[in-house]
């Protein structure tokens, strides 16, 4: 099934055209408990590159109108004195290692499959100068061990024939959809904790040539069911997608989800035909919050995801494209979002569950005239 670790489909994949039209980034999210006030708060890290051709000292930034080249550090936190901070370097200072498992180092900012570490900081005086950095001001270090617990391998989508034909213009492959972090973050001088159990960590990557429009994404390892009235300490569910295309061509709405539910595997994925999958999705946003509805179905599972988060606690997180443009400029992006699952079997109620610190995103491209 979808649980299968895969950490060559976590290789850099800038190669061939990607090269000089193409991006590649790691991602992970995780909660961390104030040392001092023992709140709680969600952080994300992500390294990303894009069009390494170019190796400049410096990077360029689509946003001056040059052709982006650059490994980006984006990292941050959701809800209270939120922000989204990048840092910037050329490729000609930046160390990676491609093959499995990936290295990625520059100056005193490292990552690979089982820890990472890293500093940002941000002026309100260079956020203001610097547009271009598409960022907020604050700063975020961090030194954490990384254990990926449970895999979502969407299948032949990400095969190596077709990562080596590049058919696809966004590849997703989600090597810890259930995540172990350990380790600390300092956030705006503050100390974060991050232990195992309490994380409810997430990692994965995308790589292509574009984005794709709508861009969803949702998915949690902090789960409740209500129907056994009991956390699920082996369970985790992940939804990703919008419209894919191959070699330019368009397809429809689709998304691909799995759900690890307590060591079984319920997987909607349109690129397994023989399943027979059917998605409908939704999302709407209103004053206050946002909301998600995704219903699946294969012949004998079914799953309904409804999933809400505040605005308030959200970002729209920034990325410009290989090409330079930007037309993702309302890219709602959240850790703190909180709904219900419920999963069907021949259409038998399984379970209803409760879900917390989910990780939710959803946006569409500007719309040009």
């Amino acid at each position: 099934m979808f649980n299968k670790h895969d950490i060559k489909r976590n290789e850099w994949m800038l190669t061939g055209k990607f090269r000089k039209c193409g991006y590649d980034w790691w991602w992970h999210s995780f909660t961390g408990i104030n040392e001092k006030t023992k709140e709680e708060k969600s952080f994300f890290i992500e390294f990303f590159t894009c069009n390494n051709k170019y190796n400049f000292d410096e990077p360029k930034f689509g946003r001056l109108n040059e052709i982006p080249s650059y490994l980006m550090i984006k990292c941050g936190s959701w809800g209270k004195d939120k922000a989204q901070l990048h840092r910037f370097f050329g490729f000609k200072n930046v160390s990676i290692k491609s093959k499995a498992p990936y290295e990625i180092k520059a100056s005193d900012c490292y990552i690979t499959e089982d820890m990472t570490y890293g500093n940002v900081k941000i002026t309100e005086e260079e956020k203001n100068n610097h547009p271009e950095y598409m960022c907020d001001s604050g700063s975020m270090s961090w030194n954490l061990k990384i254990k990926k617990d449970i895999a979502f391998n969407v299948g032949y989508g990400a095969s190596s024939i077709f990562r080596k034909l590049k058919a696809f213009e966004m590849f997703w492959h989600a090597e810890g959809m259930k995540t172990y972090y350990e380790g600390e973050v300092i956030y705006n001088g503050e100390k974060y904790i991050i232990n195992k159990e309490t994380s409810y960590g997430y990692a994965d990557k995308n790589w292509g040539k574009d984005f794709t429009s709508p861009w969803v994404w949702l998915s949690s390892c902090n789960l409740y069911s209500k129907k056994l009235n009991k956390k699920l300490d082996n369970s985790v569910f992940d939804i990703g997608g919008g419209r894919p295309k191959i070699y330019f061509l368009p397809l429809k709405r689709k998304l691909l989800s799995a759900f690890y539910y307590e060591g079984k595997c319920y997987e909607f994925n349109f690129s397994k035909f023989w399943t027979f999958t059917r998605t409908k999705f939704s999302f709407e946003e209103k004053e206050d919050i946002v909301l998600w509805h995704v219903e699946q179905k294969t012949w004998n599972n079914k799953m309904v995801t409804d999933i809400t988060c505040k605005k308030e606690d959200m970002l729209f997180v920034n990325y410009e494209a290989p090409n330079g443009k930007k037309l993702h400029n309302k890219l709602f992006n959240g850790g703190n979002g909180h709904g219900t699952i419920k999963l069907y079997h021949k259409n038998k109620l399984i379970d209803e569950i409760s879900c917390f610190n989910v990780g939710c995103e959803y946006g569409e491209y500007d719309k040009i005239n």
